[in-house]
């Protein structure tokens, strides 16, 4: 197989990635262990991908594998405007890497995990 299965079922591991991928989306970046970090790195790079393409299939397709969160909320006068993951996926991300032929997502590697002794690493978005 050439993915890792994180000792989870089919449906476990789509939601973890799923998670995760949208986490790193709205927030940037996230700390988690090494093996989950090198799978989710390969599907944001996907939706970045996607992002860039930008036409309606490319965001339907994102659409199905993201979560609907919430990535900003503006307040000006008596409009407030809410900008979900998805949008901030296309809107923000999706320019910005326009120029950028793959290699979106950068991983740090800290210190072990207390109690198991897991490799933890940050896994962010390249500037």
């Amino acid at each position: 197989m050439s993915y890792r299965k994180l000792q989870r079922t089919s449906s476990q591991r789509r939601a973890l990635l799923r998670d995760l991928t949208s986490a790193l989306i709205v927030n940037g970046r996230i700390e988690t262990t090494e093996a989950r970090a090198k799978e989710v790195r390969s599907t944001t790079d996907k939706m970045i991908s996607l992002a860039k393409k930008g036409d309606l299939h490319a965001r339907r397709q994102a659409a199905t594998f993201m979560r609907d969160i919430v990535a900003d909320v503006n307040e000006e006068d008596d409009n407030v405007t809410v900008q979900t993951a998805l949008q901030k996926l296309f809107s923000d991300l999706g320019p910005k890497y326009a120029d950028r032929n793959g290699g979106y997502t950068r991983i740090y590697k800290t210190m072990p995990r207390r109690g198991d002794a897991a490799q933890m690493v940050v896994l962010e978005l390249v500037d």
